[in-house]
């Protein structure tokens, strides 16, 4: 299963995340990874905080294991002859260059495919490939703005808030594999690659698609809801004598197993609680007494009871908490780095019940230069010593 995807060689010109993940699913999954790199710095995400293994930041770990690194010069005639051959071997090229580069470069997915036919040639934007906005960069944040996702996070009363996980430059990532991978099994027919194209924008609309749905077909604004769900009720976080406990009845019949928990079987015959439409329109007179009763018990104990009585409940996490919780530990999602002392997550998915493990540490910058031909890189002054790196 590890090397599911051997054979398949990708050339990836990624910084930061959205590529270089994509580039790390492929790794993880067997392909055999190609970082091209400038040689004067590499990959900002190596400078992305306090060096935290072999002069680089935990953040390019993270994205770029298992890889190998070419550092070329793309503006020298050395640098190209080296990338046109390099890409001439590939089945997969992955890209999140600033709009316009590849083009000046002539290496945009119209030109190199004309040149390389087999190639599939992945491009990652922030806006996507056509409209008045392609040639405008971006970044996370500013996606999340744009799109409207951070205007449908936290409560009624909270501004627009940006979510925590970087959802819209990993999931292009995630995208762009499964783009390729689509590309790859159509050219076991045709013979011929093609051009993906995926964008931060377009990830983002898809994560808000329920809500954007809504509002074209029927009108309807989301609602915002910290923890809780528009169609259900109870169906959110709750606190409890000690730590906050979230509650799923997405059905009258769970409904009726929470409140005989709460010793609240008249609920289920009140006509305000009885059905699930009923408690949308008399949510706060419901919450009113859900709320203190709650509190009475730890959420060790709700959450003991609740299970036992098939009442969908989890407790609200912290990371460290998340991480420690044997059933986390039992998926093995956290896996070692081979030769290393820290772990990373690795892939959420798992094939034929074995989970893709990590296949080497984030190489230095130019490590593999003579592996493919590239003109040696020359050394900088040595780097400060590792600092602030804690182990996982």
């Amino acid at each position: 299963m590890q090397e599911i995807l051997q054979g398949i060689r990708v050339l990836e010109l990624g910084q930061v995340l959205a590529g270089p993940f994509a580039g790390a699913i492929l790794a993880d999954l067997g392909a055999d990874v190609v970082k091209l790199e400038r040689t004067e710095g590499g990959d900002d995400a190596r400078h992305m905080g306090p060096a935290f293994r072999h002069g680089d930041a935990l953040n390019f770990h993270v994205f770029n294991r298992g890889k190998k690194s070419v550092a070329i010069d793309l503006k020298s005639a050395e640098g190209m002859a080296v990338f046109e051959r390099l890409a001439g071997e590939a089945d997969i090229l992955i890209h999140n260059l600033r709009p316009g580069v590849t083009q000046a470069m002539h290496i945009d997915g119209p030109t190199l495919c004309a040149r390389h036919p087999r190639l599939v040639y992945c491009e990652i934007s922030a806006f996507g490939h056509t409209g008045p906005l392609r040639m405008q960069p971006g970044y996370e944040p500013l996606i999340q703005a744009f799109s409207g996702l951070s205007s449908i996070n936290g409560g009624p009363d909270d501004p627009p808030l940006r979510t925590g996980a970087s959802v819209c430059d990993q999931g292009t990532g995630m995208w762009a594999v499964i783009g390729a991978l689509a590309l790859l099994q159509r050219r076991h027919v045709t013979g011929k690659g093609g051009v993906v194209s995926a964008s931060l924008l377009e990830t983002a609309l898809v994560w808000t698609g329920q809500k954007a749905d809504a509002y074209a077909n029927e009108g309807r604004l989301p609602e915002r809801h910290r923890s809780g769900h528009p169609g259900f009720v109870p169906y959110e976080s709750f606190d409890t004598a000690d730590a906050p406990l979230l509650v799923c009845c997405g059905n009258d019949r769970l409904f009726a197993k929470f409140a005989r928990e709460l010793g609240r079987d008249d609920w289920t015959t009140d006509e305000r609680f009885a059905t699930n439409r009923q408690r949308l329109r008399h949510k706060a007179a419901l919450f009113a007494q859900i709320v203190p009763l709650l509190r009475t018990q730890t959420r060790a104990q709700w959450t003991a009871r609740f299970t036992a009585a098939g009442v969908p409940c989890a407790p609200v996490h912290t990371v460290p908490e998340a991480i420690a919780h044997p059933q986390v530990e039992a998926l093995g999602m956290l896996q070692a780095v081979p030769g290393e002392d820290f772990r990373l997550t690795a892939l959420p998915l798992s094939i034929d019940g074995v989970r893709p493990a990590h296949r080497a540490v984030a190489p230095r910058l130019g490590q593999h230069n003579a592996e493919f031909g590239a003109p040696a890189r020359k050394q900088p002054p040595p780097e400060a010593t590792d600092q602030g790196a804690a182990h996982a």
